[in-house]
C-alpha cells in the first residue's frame, strides 16, 4: 500500500549530486512531492529530506540504491509518525482588506500568522504548520482575494534519533571497512541493509 515516506540522506557536498539522485527517482517514475537539502549538524555534512508516496518495498530499493551514490554517506526512510515536520507559508493579501476587516485580522491570530511585509497594495503574512494547517488558511483567505501563495519544501527531524553525529563517530572509531551505522532503533522495521 501506497503512503507517505520521508527520506533522510547525508552526503557530502558535492556539485550534480542532487541531479543523480533527481534521476534515481526519475528512472523507477517515482514523484517527488517536496525535497529541502540544508547543511546539517555536522560541518561539511548535507542533509536532503525528499517527500515521497510509495509502497514500503519500492521506498527500500530506492533508498538501497541512492546509498550507492559515491558522495552519499547514509540514507534512510520514515513514515510521518516518526518525525517531526513542518512547512512554512507565505500568503500575499490585499492591505486594505486587512485594515478594513477586523474578522482578517482575528482569522489571521488564529493560525498564528505573523506579518512579514506590509506595503499600501499588499501585505504578506507567514505561517509554519503541517500541509493540512496551511491549506486551511488558503481556504480562508480566498474570499478576502488571496493575490500569491507559496509553500516551502519539507523540514523533517526524527523522532528517535541521537542524530548523525554520533554515528559518524561510531563510523570513524570502527575498522576501514566497516558502513556507517543506522540512526535507528535496532528493533526499527524501517532500517535499511547496508550493502
Amino acid at each position: 500500500m501506497k503512503q507517505e515516506y520521508n527520506l533522510t540522506i547525508y552526503t557530502e557536498n558535492q556539485v550534480g549530486l542532487l541531479n543523480r539522485i533527481a534521476i534515481i527517482f526519475s528512472r523507477r517514475k517515482i514523484n517527488i512531492e517536496s525535497l529541502n537539502t540544508s547543511p546539517s549538524e555536522i560541518e561539511g555534512i548535507h542533509r536532503f529530506n525528499i517527500v515521497i508516496i510509495e509502497t514500503e518495498d519500492a521506498v527500500r530499493k530506492v533508498v538501497r540504491q541512492i546509498e550507492k551514490q559515491v558522495d552519499v554517506l547514509k540514507a534512510y526512510f520514515h513514515t510521518n509518525e516518526d518525525i517531526v515536520w513542518q512547512e512554512m507559508a507565505l500568503y500575499k493579501v490585499p492591505t486594505d482588506i486587512i485594515a478594513e476587516k477586523v474578522k482578517v485580522e482575528r482569522l489571521l491570530r488564529e493560525f498564528g500568522a505573523r506579518v512579514v511585509a506590509i506595503r499600501s497594495d499588499y501585505t504578506i503574512f507567514e505561517t509554519t504548520g503541517q500541509r493540512e494547517e496551511t491549506n486551511r488558511l488558503i481556504e480562508v483567505l480566498q474570499p478576502y482575494g488571496l493575490i500569491e501563495f507559496v509553500r516551502s519544501a519539507r523540514v523533517a527531524i526524527i523522532k528517535d534519533s541521537k542524530g548523525f553525529h554520533e554515528k559518524l563517530i561510531e563510523f570513524e572509531k570502527g575498522a576501514p571497512d566497516t558502513p556507517i551505522p543506522s540512526i535507528k532503533t535496532e528493533a526499527d522495521p524501517f532500517e535499511v541493509d547496508n550493502f
